[in-house]
């Protein structure tokens, strides 16, 4: 057992040994919490590995990974990936801090470009839904089905053609899917490929987790092959995680060609599993695609309603196989076991409402002109940026904070680029969102936004 330190002071090792009444990953972790509170085990204090803290215990790896993942949940701990994880300073002032630096402003400015919601004017009518529904909706009890029967198949029909899951339930959003699907796959320190960039809330929950974000390139149709063969080449890869279109912040969509591309890349890591966030569903310009279809025993699918159907809907159905999904759906049984089925039930109306399927389509086809307005007006001040699809533009500029200041002078709000990424990409960028522009103040927006810029010869890539 390791004893003492070069100093000769205890090491930490030895020090959660001799303090844990347990070695269950909950007494490991209560004897780490006890020595931070007692100030045996300072902020910044450098943490064993978990072979190492094993050895000391005579305890597996798994049970002190567990334990310290635990620990990063509740925020005793903080980990940088392969270089160690440490005590917290236990400062958490603005966390999730990705997630508040694009979204702490937002409503700040007469133009507002920063937050890429939808635009309300656009969603579909739901009070015609809820006017046609006839006497008071029927209560369901605790032990009913989880998701509605006409709700699933909806989603299923929605899946159609990109892939047939084990399994579909429903959660509160696209980002409790990923928080969910996430923690029931990931232990601390498992590698993560991301799209770089990427959007922030991901990274945020990566760090919570205790996981580290691997940097893949992406060009106009996404994620690029050879990016993620050099990601897989530096080593072994828990998950997968991509936007498959729409992609939050560049727009740019998957194609079929280049899911077959990528998922046979993957054919060379059979244990990573793939975890596809679909945010923008039935708006999205492209068609659905998935590496569900190469890949079914391994991909998980998300798809949110909140941009198409509501954000207050707070819906969001996950699809896959029954191995990955179950442990999800059976540790979810002892919260909140299900989302609200009143909702599910407008949500089931609503995609099979004609008017309000109508209004999905015109929103699809209002936002794909006010992103090619800007994209246009852009182009022709010399700032050419690929967006293909979605709300949002991913926009070069000189330097970052120079350039949102001189948008919030003439009362423009738009989000920092830095948040979305792992890796340097060259050069600074922000987002703009174009949901809420309207085309015929596109040219104005595009002035202040190509003063700032940096025109580039060709799309940017990395």
């Amino acid at each position: 057992m390791e004893d003492a330190g070069m100093d000769g002071q205890t090491s930490p090792a030895a020090l959660i040994a001799a303090s844990a009444e347990s070695r269950s990953a909950a007494g490991i972790a209560a004897a780490v919490n006890r020595l931070i509170k007692s100030g045996e085990l300072s902020p910044g204090t450098r943490l064993p590995t978990v072979r190492v803290l094993a050895k000391a215990l005579g305890t597996s790896p798994t049970t002190v990974n567990e334990a310290w993942r635990s620990l990063v949940r509740v925020g005793s701990v903080r980990t940088n990936g392969r270089n160690g994880s440490f005590v917290a300073d236990g400062h958490r002032g603005g966390w999730p801090s990705r997630f508040w630096r694009i979204a702490g402003a937002a409503g700040d400015f007469p133009l507002d470009l920063s937050a890429g919601v939808p635009d309300p004017a656009l969603l579909p009518p739901l009070h015609e839904v809820l006017r046609r529904t006839r006497g008071e909706p029927q209560l369901s009890g605790y032990l009913d089905a989880p998701v509605l029967p006409e709700l699933e198949r909806a989603i299923r029909a929605g899946w159609r053609g990109v892939g047939e899951p084990e399994i579909v339930t429903v959660v509160d959003g696209s980002l409790d899917a990923a928080d969910r699907v996430l923690t029931g796959l990931l232990r601390l320190g498992d590698r993560v490929l991301v799209e770089n960039p990427t959007f922030p809330p991901f990274l945020d929950l990566l760090e919570l987790i205790g996981a580290q974000p691997v940097p893949v390139g992406i060009d106009g149709e996404g994620m690029r092959p050879d990016a993620l063969r050099a990601a897989l080449d530096q080593g072994d890869a828990a998950v997968l995680l991509l936007q498959p279109r729409a992609h939050n912040p560049t727009g740019a969509s998957m194609s079929r060609a280049r899911a077959a591309e990528l998922a046979a890349v993957l054919n060379a890591a059979p244990s990573c599993v793939v975890v596809e966030d679909d945010h923008a569903g039935d708006v999205a310009v492209a068609e659905p695609v998935s590496l569900a279809t190469h890949l079914p025993d391994r991909t998980v699918l998300i798809r949110s309603f909140s941009k198409s159907y509501g954000p207050d809907l707070r819906l969001a159905a996950v699809g896959g196989p029954a191995e990955l999904l179950e442990p999800m759906i059976a540790r979810r049984n002892l919260g909140p076991a299900w989302s609200s089925r009143l909702l599910q039930q407008l949500l089931a109306d609503m995609l099979a409402d004609a008017r309000c399927v109508a209004a999905v389509a015109r929103a699809r086809e209002v936002y794909a002109q006010r992103r090619h307005a800007l994209v246009d007006a852009l182009a022709q001040r010399g700032v050419p940026v690929l967006a293909r699809d979605g709300f949002n533009l991913w926009v070069p500029v000189a330097h970052e904070r120079d350039a949102l200041v001189l948008l919030a002078t003439q009362g423009i709000g738009a989000a920092p680029g830095q948040p979305f990424l792992v890796a340097p990409v060259g050069g600074d960028h922000l987002r703009v969102t174009a949901a809420v522009l309207e085309v015929e103040h596109a040219g104005e927006v595009a002035d202040v936004l190509a003063d700032a810029a940096v025109p580039r010869n060709g799309p940017w890539r990395r």
